[in-house]
């Protein structure tokens, strides 16, 4: 399966938005993987992956102190 990471940690919305979008849409990734740092950005990114038809799980990565969003076609 290919799979894609994005390292959004540090990005104002709607930056990691238009990112991750960009990915699902046009990477042909079956998995895409975000980091994020803020709760903004994690909703926003669930978000627009759900409305995308894709599964979001989240966790928090303590020793990154970040959200990694795994959304999966």
């Amino acid at each position: 399966m290919k799979s894609l990471l994005i390292d959004c940690c540090g990005l104002s919305c709607p930056e990691p938005v238009l990112r991750a979008r960009k990915a699902m849409l046009e990477s042909g990734a079956k998995e895409v993987k975000v980091k994020v740092n803020t709760t903004v950005a994690r909703d926003n990114v669930s978000r627009a992956a759900v409305s995308l038809g894709w599964k979001v799980n989240v966790e928090f990565v303590e020793e990154d102190d970040c959200y990694l969003l795994t959304l999966v076609k």
